[in-house]
């Protein structure tokens, strides 16, 4: 009698309905800051008054130089597959404005790789440079796809707690203590998502030594660089001598700075054999990133009248921060906070008002949505629960309401806890 085989059974310990997933998907979360964008969308679909601190994106309008380079191209039928790695006119324009950016020094367009947003050129590089049995270090708290990316690469992220007096920053004493042979890779993002904190170009340069001196690969995240409020651009590896760069991948983009996030283009500068590998899995995956949002980039990086929206746009940015900080310090004077010297989020610490009730960063959010109809990310996500991300990528009428909310909701808190 012929028997079909045995079929091993279907498991619900994936959560997908009793289908077995792969095992690369093992330790896979979605995007809390995602879910909560989405959870936000929609109560407001539902009518409800809900204020969104949570998104990562400016609430900006694309610069029009910029857009209107995008529709140019969409008319001249610019509309075919790109070239994998991203049209010339990009490559050469991104290889400028970062070499301007760090006083002049020479990037080769041949180096730079195009992809569908600055999270593709993440995972582009996480997947060429990391594998299993490998280690990757990653400041804490971080952004919550780093670790997820490491792990699809079947590599293990090592979160680095940061220094609360060094404002949740890293040295290299805390890498040192990380640090063993199977340690591959450090991923650094400064500006910082998310505290706002920015990491001086003597830090970046310890750091930077340490890992030439351990043979690990840095990767860093600079997609922030441009929305700074000190002097010029943050502090980036790019300022360092040549001999600092031969095992960094410098991820960049054009979302942030040119409120571009729905165009989906993010490059990465990396050594020559690394981009052309990166280049060669990008052409697996998804191919060159949208042709007509290239030549808009292209626009975004290589027009410098668009550098007036830019300037105009971290000038708010600026603003808001101060507003918030300010309203802090006034009303709130007990909170601890991290300075925000770039990016536009505020990371404050809430675990002075939790208790059995209300444990964690995570529960003090969902009170405070239920309650006063304001949206933040938790600390929880990004691996520290004490503490609670606010955006400030929102105008100053709301930042002003939601900033109202947030302290009845505090004070309120502190009233329970006094046991009033």
């Amino acid at each position: 009698m012929n028997r079909s085989p045995k079929r091993p059974p279907m498991t619900a310990s994936a959560g997908s309905e009793g289908y077995r997933l792969s095992k690369n998907l093992e330790y896979l979360k979605p995007s809390e800051t995602v879910s909560i964008n989405q959870e936000t969308q929609r109560r407001r679909a539902a009518g409800e008054d809900v204020i969104d601190l949570s998104a990562g994106e400016p609430d900006f309008d694309t610069p029009k130089l910029v857009s209107e380079a995008g529709i140019r191209a969409i008319q001249q039928g610019k509309t075919r597959y790109p070239p994998n790695a991203g049209i010339l006119d990009l490559r050469a324009a991104v290889a400028r404005h970062l070499s301007l950016l760090s006083g002049g020094r020479p990037v080769n367009a041949d180096h730079v790789v195009v992809s569908t947003g600055a999270k593709q050129s993440l995972f582009n590089a996480c997947m060429t440079l990391f594998g299993p049995g490998d280690r990757v270090l990653i400041p804490s708290p971080a952004w919550v796809s780093y670790p997820q990316m490491v792990r699809l690469a079947r590599a293990e992220p090592v979160m680095v707690a940061g220094d609360i007096e060094w404002s949740l920053k890293v040295d290299v004493d805390a890498l040192n203590a990380a640090w063993d042979h199977r340690v591959a890779g450090l991923i650094l993002c400064s500006p910082v998502n998310p505290t706002g904190a920015v990491y001086s170009r003597a830090e970046i340069k310890a750091i930077a030594e340490w890992t030439r001196e351990k043979n690990v690969w840095l990767l860093a995240d600079e997609i922030y660089r441009r929305i700074h409020y000190g002097s010029g651009p943050a502090p980036s590896v790019l300022d360092l001598p040549d001999e600092f760069l031969t095992r960094v991948v410098v991820v960049y983009g054009a979302s942030k700075a040119y409120a571009m996030t729905g165009w989906r283009i993010g490059v990465a500068v990396a050594p020559l054999p690394i981009a052309k590998t990166m280049a060669a899995l990008q052409t697996h995956v998804t191919s060159g990133a949208c042709h007509p949002a290239q030549w808009a980039a292209a626009a975004a990086f290589g027009d410098e009248r668009v550098e007036a929206s830019v300037a105009e746009m971290v000038e708010a940015f600026r603003q808001r921060r101060d507003l918030v900080v300010g309203h802090f310090r006034e009303h709130l004077s007990g909170v601890e906070f991290i300075e925000p010297l770039g990016a536009f989020y505020f990371f404050f610490r809430v675990d002075g008002y939790c208790n059995d009730e209300l444990a964690t960063a995570a529960a003090f959010c969902e009170r405070l949505m239920a309650e006063r109809g304001v949206a933040l990310v938790p600390g929880d996500a990004f691996g520290d629960p004490r503490w609670v991300r606010l955006s400030y990528a929102a105008s100053e009428k709301d930042l002003t309401r939601a900033l109202e909310r947030i302290t009845q909701f505090a004070r309120k808190r502190e009233s329970v806890r006094a046991g009033r």
